[in-house]
C-alpha cells in the first residue's frame, strides 16, 4: 500500500481571501476559488487549500487560556530570513512579537494561523 500527503487544508473567514494572501507568498497560481472552497498547487506538488467556516475563530499564538489554540502550522523554508519576513508583511502577514527560536520566524497569516520562515541551511 502507497500513502503519500495529497495536500493540507486550513479553516478560514473567507477561503479565497486566505488563497489569495497565500498565493502571493509563495508566488503560486490558485487552482481552485469559490465562496467554500479555494486552493493553490506548490511547486512541490503539495495542495495548500482553504475552506470557509462559518463563525470562524482565529487561533491565538502563543497560546492562551480559554482562546481557540492553533491546531496545526506549515514550516516554509526560505534562502534569505530577513527578505522573506518583508515579503510575507507585504503580502498581508504580521510577525508574532513572541519568537522562540533563533533558528525560524513565526508569522500570523490575515487569519491569524501561524506559520514559520526558517533558514534553508
Amino acid at each position: 500500500m502507497d500513502i503519500s500527503v495529497y495536500g493540507f487544508v486550513l479553516d478560514a473567514k473567507n477561503a479565497a481571501n486566505l488563497a489569495t494572501f497565500y498565493s502571493k507568498l509563495l508566488n503560486e497560481e490558485i487552482v481552485v476559488s469559490n465562496e467554500e472552497w479555494a486552493a493553490i498547487k506548490t511547486k512541490g506538488g503539495l495542495y495548500i487549500a482553504f475552506q470557509t467556516i462559518e463563525n470562524y475563530q482565529s487561533p491565538s499564538w502563543p497560546w492562551s487560556e480559554n482562546q481557540q489554540h492553533p491546531m496545526a502550522h506549515i514550516d516554509f523554508v526560505v534562502d534569505d530570513i530577513d527578505k522573506a519576513v518583508e515579503h510575507a508583511i507585504q503580502c498581508g502577514a504580521t510577525k508574532a512579537t513572541i519568537q522562540y527560536s533563533d533558528s525560524h520566524v513565526v508569522m500570523l497569516d490575515p487569519d491569524q494561523h501561524p506559520f514559520c520562515l526558517a533558514l534553508n541551511e
